[in-house]
């Protein structure tokens, strides 16, 4: 059997694969906001100082992220991601046996680049493996399986930050786990994965062969040949870019983007102010968990939300299941960090807030913003518009969490050295969520507004291809 083109289920095994890799590259994103405070406790850090951690790596990660766009011109899409997975692989390697907080500065900056190929690869791959009527369900999916890979992730690195093994700590025990199963997968994309949108001049394969004709049988010479496809790549390159950003929808999307990303930086810091109010590892796990199996539903429950309100309404469907995401994560931001009592006698109520709230927030991504993109902009060039969307995203809202950090201590009151000596963490667990608080509910409700226009403007930018590629489900 070619695995390559088999299926399982009536679903393509090279799908399964990709939705497999989406998992791990979700894991490892958690990875430190998961061990936030064992990494200040280890490295004698304080809450900007791992605040700014994260930053570098969102900001690298932004920045870096058009050149999975440029790379996928040249090469087909499951090597570009074996490309990202190794820069993730060794850098989380890094930061688990670093031994001083710049080693893990480093670390999470190749992290960052790491992450920065592979997101816009896998998110053009299921653009392309579903119709247009059947994108939403599609992506709601694949938000579905790598929130599972956040719920692993975050679980395994908190549990395991909790104990250790044969001397060495958990988390960094968690932190080498997450990478030997990443490289298991990298390996599976790159020899069994296939690119939906098969074309001669997009893989290694294809090239050599050109080279070769161009050699043998034109005798032209190579660096010339060479020098003339890397040219060709570049224009091709800057054309998309071109083309995309005029479109207002286009523009809407990053700008929302850029303030409706900036509550998700914010939340790296849940793990610590749960322990803070006083929970223990597994608690603060089982806690992040549930939150996380509510993204999982909640992803694929929007899509197809999604899907049908897009039938109905065709040019605004979409853009109210987003709004009705956006709104409630501002409701939810206050119901949890401000009305909630901060006591461990609260815990259920947590869990069912948690639950609920991870429902209803992570409607954006497959109801609205990876379907309408794609359907804005021909299929060759989604790879690019994905890439450039998220650089100007993420780098943009990256300062989420280092000014959580800086509003808790500057503002609340957080005293990032007394929680290392005193028994009742209630004044700075207060302290954190105020800070978190106006980090989440104040974006969350500009983002609403900042999706308004669309009702308006995306039925001007929508083209209607004809010519459907062909899918794989």
């Amino acid at each position: 059997m070619n695995i390559k083109s088999g299926k399982l289920y009536g679903i393509s095994i090279s799908l399964i694969i990709i939705n497999l890799a989406t998992m791990m590259q979700r894991a490892d994103e958690k990875l430190i906001p998961s061990v936030a405070k064992e990494l200040k406790e280890t490295f004698n850090a304080n809450l900007s100082d791992i605040g700014y951690l994260l930053f570098i790596r969102n900001i690298v990660q932004g920045l870096a992220s058009p050149l999975a766009g440029l790379f996928v011109i040249s090469y087909d899409r499951p090597t570009v991601f074996t490309i990202g997975c190794l820069c993730w692989v060794l850098s989380t390697v890094a930061v688990g046996a670093s031994h001083v907080f710049i080693q893990v500065t480093l670390g999470a900056a190749v992290n960052g680049f790491g992450h920065a190929i592979v997101y816009p690869v896998l998110q053009s791959i299921i653009a392309d493996s579903f119709k247009d009527s059947a994108r939403g369900f599609g992506f709601g999916l694949w938000n579905l399986t790598g929130t599972v890979g956040a719920i692993g992730g975050t679980v395994v690195a908190t549990v395991m930050a909790g104990h250790d093994f044969m001397g060495i700590p958990g988390w960094r025990c968690a932190f080498m786990l997450i990478a030997t199963t990443s490289a298991m997968v990298g390996i599976l994309v790159y020899l069994f994965a296939t690119d939906p949108r098969k074309k001669k001049n997009s893989s290694f394969v294809s090239h050599d062969y050109e080279r070769n004709e161009l050699m043998l049988h034109k005798g032209k010479n190579y660096d010339a040949a060479t020098m003339e496809n890397t040219s060709s790549i570049m224009m091709e390159s800057l054309v998309a870019i071109k083309d995309v950003t005029k479109l207002q929808t286009f523009q809407i999307i990053v700008l929302q983007g850029i303030v409706g990303l900036v509550p998700w930086n914010a939340m790296v810091f849940w793990s610590m102010w749960f322990e803070l109010i006083g929970f223990d590892h597994n608690q603060t796990a089982a806690l992040s968990g549930i939150f996380t199996a509510g993204q999982a539903i909640g992803s694929l429950v929007g899509g197809i939300v999604a899907d049908k309100m897009s039938h109905i309404f065709p040019n605004s469907g979409r853009v109210m299941c987003a709004q009705f995401s956006v709104f409630m994560g501002a409701i939810f931001s206050i119901i949890l960090l401000k009305l909630i009592p901060q006591s461990i006698d609260s815990y259920y109520i947590f869990m069912v807030t948690l639950f609920l709230m991870g429902l209803t927030i992570t409607w954006c991504g497959p109801a609205i913003n990876s379907p309408i993109l794609a359907e804005i902009v021909p299929p060759k060039h989604r790879t690019m518009i994905y890439a450039f969307d998220r650089a100007l995203e993420v780098s943009f809202s990256s300062f989420g969490a280092p000014l959580v950090g800086i509003m808790s201590e500057k503002y609340f009151g957080f005293d990032a050295k007394g929680i290392d000596n005193i028994k009742d963490y209630g004044r700075e667990a207060e302290a954190l969520s105020k800070g978190i608080m106006w980090m989440m509910a104040v974006p969350f409700g500009l983002c609403c507004l900042c999706y308004t226009p669309l009702h308006f403007i995306f039925r001007k930018d929508k083209k209607i291809d004809s010519s459907k590629d062909v899918e794989m489900i």
